[in-house]
């Protein structure tokens, strides 16, 4: 008879925790609630009761749980969670999810045919930060629920996705609530360390008293307050130790025994049979199988064995029972109670509670479970035959860890750590490492002497993926010595460049270093050309890093390897570079020959970089190789980061974004948010340099905080500096220094970055508040950065700007200026690749037309700028702010138009708010002797061309009345103003804009209306 409670009893607080959190999801302010307690404390009914609740208020409920059979499947419970919701209500199309869809087509079957990219497993992180989305938007308009039980059987991968989860649920309409056992592992680790950075509330569930126990025992058999008797609450409150679970199970063994019977008053306890109570549910659960039918008790003791919850095509392997007895045998303990239908897999059964599977595996003597164990085995290896070693996705690879499990309930240790092995590379090669390095710890623990050297270096290698980089280094140095080049040497040595390129990638360039000559050693004198490749291609990539403070010490170097990566200046630091170059075009070569295509794409990603010195058509060139190297392999990221770069330069090239929006499509189809991310940045910073603020302004709020939680580094930073050039260029230098704090904190002055930092923020910002000498200190400062390190990056100033304003300052003279006088720097830009960038060409193209006016050859000093003019048009703020700059040394040599360029540099500064240069050009303009116009509001009525002319608004309201031909008495009326005054602003007028006479002017005035239409004028009241 079965035994259950239809309330939930002793749980007040808890509840009402579980309330306010519903409300303050509804709110839009997202908490994360972990429920801690012992197996059967009733974490599982309070998640339940949750969730009803969360239904009351018509708010999305996802719930999943962790599989307690001891098998590592990664996002299971995350999962079924997203199962749960949209089997019934189907997947959300909202297009802000479209980003993510590739991300979590692994978890929503809907999203998988359409979305899967081959070669490209989603990272960690990408996946919790894609999760977050989707529970935003589900929670949009009423908050969501997600539960998930079970934590302490999850993989690390669902712990990694929920500890991002409950990190970033503050400002968003998402529950989060997480149950699991108060047992020492990562969820547990988890809950805490939430809890301890206020992420998380965490309640302990303790026993149920005596009163409560009471409660529910009368709630279980539908009885009014005192017809149990005493003595039953006492023997069940005693038993179950206050444990709701075992309340029922000792209620429900008291019922089947007839110990506790209906009578028409009331309950009775009977004191006959056995007169002691049973001392736990395994004495229980052994009575009540007892009374099953043999071929049912021999199916739920063959279900046990295989763990919590079960197949049905694995107890049909080891039963040998046709379909139609064994769903029989299934339907009959089903209705007992014992079983229930797992509803997140039609073909899988569960045990009510997990202690029900322990408590009938206990029920057997130690012998019969290992006999029954290897039985089992042996029937699920022969079932699945070869697809047993297929690979760890879907049914092969549970099957082949329930194989491994059960072989170690056997006492096969060696046969279980290979089994667990197996699976653990499988998992590794699908990108889950996460797993992988749980599953090959248990294979390591368990291996032969002579097997647990091989498992330790894929160990070392899934530790790395995972990004615990020192867990992995550790392990490779604990192994013992093996001869150089022989087979073992060459296993570690493979697996010591794979963590040197963890290491380069996360910049730990010591560690990246230590690992690269453990590889060395161990390959000897003489490695293989593509072991000499993939190492050649990790050093090439760590040269390119600038040593940070105390990273750069020569003690933790070989000797042999000189100062490779340190950043020297000087020949030597240019010859290494140069040296770099030549071993990564012949690591490309190799690595393409020898069927390493990973390597052959890192190498032509270097090879790109290095070459952007002798031009960008190289540069491109390299990239092609890489895109075809990419797509013949099916490398779906090497593929997306090749069409990034393109698009990079072709950007850089012509300052126009068509090519990077096609790389960003191409990151968006692969489902890589880490490249995404990095395409958003750089056409934010295009969105800077082309004036569209808004769009900067957007993809910056959007991505900045998205890059940190997934702790993409590079693209974090490049972001943070896009923030502050955002700020610079406009002429905010409160909103830039912020940003650039916030920058300096993500080590932003420390990454290669600097030059960008210092020429293209740094110095724009001083030129915007007027500080000449402030932006040369700033450009001369990154000119010193780039002669001290490695340095890619051609938009810092060296190669435009910088040459630009040391001509302006007089260096470019024949009489002076020194090596580095502001021609020499002229003459190196020009002979640089990066002096044919757009951004570049604009300064370098006023420069040149400073030089030829200084020359006395005007007339080519004015095409200079006329020329550069039509190219610079993505560029409008550098071009009015070069305009600026130039027209004040064409005043002093006498050449151009320079009142004209003032006066549309100053219409530009004034519209945008940057005044400090709009107040420097109208300094300028007086010095020139013209008259200023007064700054009065409704300049923006006046059309472009009249407020290039210097006509002021109140000039403006006088020529549109002219269309109508009026006197200069009746405008004088109209305006409220004498007419003397009306005399003025028509002389002025006519000056302004050529026009020989007062007919002209009219004339001209009806035209543009004619174009225009009707202009409103705003005519003041006549006073009394």
């Amino acid at each position: 008879m079965r035994a259950t409670s239809s309330v939930i009893v002793g749980r007040d607080a808890e509840i009402g925790l579980l309330d306010e959190a519903l409300e303050s999801a509804r709110r839009g302010a997202g908490r994360a609630v972990f429920l801690v307690g012992e197996a059967g404390i009733g974490k599982s009914r309070l998640a339940g009761e949750c969730a009803l609740r969360a239904y009351d208020r018509d708010m999305p409920v996802l719930r999943g749980r962790a599989t307690s059979t001891g098998l590592v499947v990664p996002f299971r419970p995350l999962a079924e969670a997203l199962s749960s919701r949209f089997r019934a209500a189907g997947a959300p199309d909202d297009p802000e999810l479209d980003p993510y869809r590739p991300a979590l087509a692994g978890l929503v079957p809907e999203w998988r045919a359409a979305a899967t990219t081959p070669g490209y497993t989603i990272s960690l992180v990408e996946l919790a930060e894609a999760l977050l989305r989707l529970l935003a938007v589900l929670g949009r308009e009423r908050g969501c629920v997600i539960l998930l039980e079970d934590l302490h059987d999850s993989d690390t991968e669902t712990i990694a996705v929920v500890e991002y989860v409950a990190d970033n649920v503050a400002d968003l309409p998402v529950l989060l609530v997480g149950t699991l056992r108060p047992d020492p592992g990562p969820a547990s680790d988890l809950a805490l360390a939430a809890e301890l950075r206020n992420a998380a509330s965490v309640t302990e569930l303790g026993p149920l008293d005596e009163t409560a126990v009471r409660t529910m025992v009368d709630a279980c058999l539908d009885a009014a307050p005192g017809e149990v008797p005493a003595a039953a609450h006492r023997h069940l409150s005693q038993r179950a130790g206050g444990n709701p679970y075992l309340v029922e199970v000792l209620l429900a063994d008291l019922l089947d025994l007839g110990r506790l019977s209906r009578a028409e008053d009331g309950w009775l306890l009977a004191d006959h049979g056995e007169a002691t109570v049973p001392t736990g549910a395994v004495r229980s659960w052994a009575r009540r199988l007892s009374r099953l039918d043999e071929p049912v008790r021999e199916l739920l003791l063959i279900a046990a064995t295989l763990g919590g919850r079960f197949s049905v095509g694995a107890l049909r392997a080891v039963t040998g029972l046709d379909d139609r007895a064994l769903f029989a045998h299934l339907r009959s303990a089903s209705e007992a109670g014992i079983i229930a239908p797992d509803g997140a897999a039609h073909d899988h059964y569960t045990f009510r509670h997990v202690l029900t599977a322990d408590a009938l595996r206990a029920s057997l003597p130690p012998a019969e479970q290992a006999a029954l164990a290897r039985r089992a085995a042996s029937a699920i290896e022969e079932s699945a035959g070869a697809s047993l070693t297929g690979g760890a996705d879907g049914a092969s690879g549970e099957q082949s860890q329930l194989v491994a499990t059960l072989r170690l309930a056997a006492g096969d240790k060696v046969a279980a750590s290979r089994q667990f092995a197996q699976v653990g590379r499988q998992m590794l090669d699908a990108g889950a490492s996460g797993s992988a390095a749980v599953l090959l710890e248990r294979a390591r623990g368990l291996a032969a002497e002579g097997e647990r050297d091989e498992v330790t270096v894929q160990l070392a290698i899934a530790q790395a993926e995972s990004g615990r980089v020192d867990v992995a280094s550790a392990l490779l140095d604990d192994l013992a010595p093996v001869p150089a080049g022989s087979p073992a040497a060459e296993e570690r040595a493979q697996a010591h460049t794979q963590v040197a390129w963890v290491a380069t990638m996360a910049e730990q360039q010591q560690e990246a270093r230590r690992r690269i000559r453990a590889a060395r050693a161990l390959l000897g004198a003489e490695p293989r050309p593509e072991q000499e490749a993939a190492l050649v291609v990790v050093e090439g990539h760590l040269a390119l890093l600038p040593d940070r403070e105390g990273d750069g010490d020569t003690a933790d170097r070989d000797p042999a390897e000189g100062d490779r990566g340190s950043g020297t200046p000087g020949r030597d630091g240019r010859d290494r570079l140069k040296e770099a170059e030549r071993s990564a075009r012949s690591a490309a070569l190799t690595a393409e020959q020898r069927g390493r295509p990973v390597v052959a794409c890192q190498a032509w990603q270097l090879l790109a970089l290095l070459s952007r010195q002798r031009g960008f058509d190289e540069a491109d060139a390299c990239l092609v190789r890489m895109l075809e190297v990419a797509e013949k392999h099916r490398l779906a990221v090497s593929r997306a980061e090749a069409l990034v770069r393109l698009g990079t330069n072709a950007f850089m090239r012509t300052g126009e974004a068509t090519q990077l929006e096609t790389a960003r499509a191409a990151a968006h189809e692969l489902g890589s948010l880490t490249v995404l991310q990095t395409v958003d940045g750089l056409l934010a910073m295009q969105s800077v340099l082309a004036c569209r603020w808004d769009r900067a302004r957007e993809i910056v709020d959007r991505s900045v905080e998205a890059s940190a939680r997934l702790q993409n580094l590079s693209a974090h930073r490049y972001l943070l500096l896009v923030d502050a050039t955002l700020a610079a260029h406009r002429g905010r230098p409160r909103e830039q220094e912020r940003a650039l704090t916030r920058f300096r904190r993500a080590g932003g002055e420390e990454s290669m970055l600097v030059p960008l930092q210092r020429g293209l923020c740094q110095a724009i910002g001083a030129l915007l508040a007027e500080d000449r000498a402030r932006a040369t200190a700033e450009l001369d400062t990154a000119r010193a950065w780039e002669r001290e390190h490695p340095s890619f990056f051609y938009l810092s100033g060296r190669y435009g700007l910088r040459p630009l304003l040391r001509i302006l300052d007089g260096d470019g003279d024949d009489r002076g200026g020194g090596a580095d006088g502001g021609r020499e720097a002229y003459r190196e830009a020009l002979a640089s690749p990066g002096g044919q960038l757009a951004w570049n060409r604009l300064f370098l193209g006023m420069a040149d037309a400073v030089l030829r006016g200084r020359a006395g050859d005007p007339a080519s000093a004015r095409r200079a700028v006329e020329e550069t003019g039509r190219a610079a048009a993505v560029f409008p703020q550098a071009w009015h702010l070069a305009l600026r700059l130039v027209a004040e040394a064409a005043l002093t040599d006498g050449w151009g138009e320079p009142v004209a360029w003032l006066r549309t540099a100053e219409e530009y500064f004034h519209e945008a708010g940057v005044q400090p240069v709009a107040g420097a050009c109208r300094a300028l303009l007086r010095q020139a002797g013209v008259s200023v116009p007064q700054r009065r509001g409704g300049r923006e009525r006046i059309p472009a061309e009249l407020r290039t002319a210097g006509v002021t608004p109140r000039e403006y309201e006088v020529f549109v009345l002219l269309m109508e031909r009026p006197g200069n008495l009746q405008i004088a009326q109209r305006l409220c103003i004498s007419p003397r005054t009306v005399e003025k602003h028509m002389a002025s007028l006519m000056a302004k804009t050529g026009c020989v006479d007062r007919s002209a002017l009219c004339a001209l005035s009806a035209e543009r209306a004619e174009d225009a239409g009707p202009v409103a004028i705003a005519v003041p009241r006549p006073t009394a």
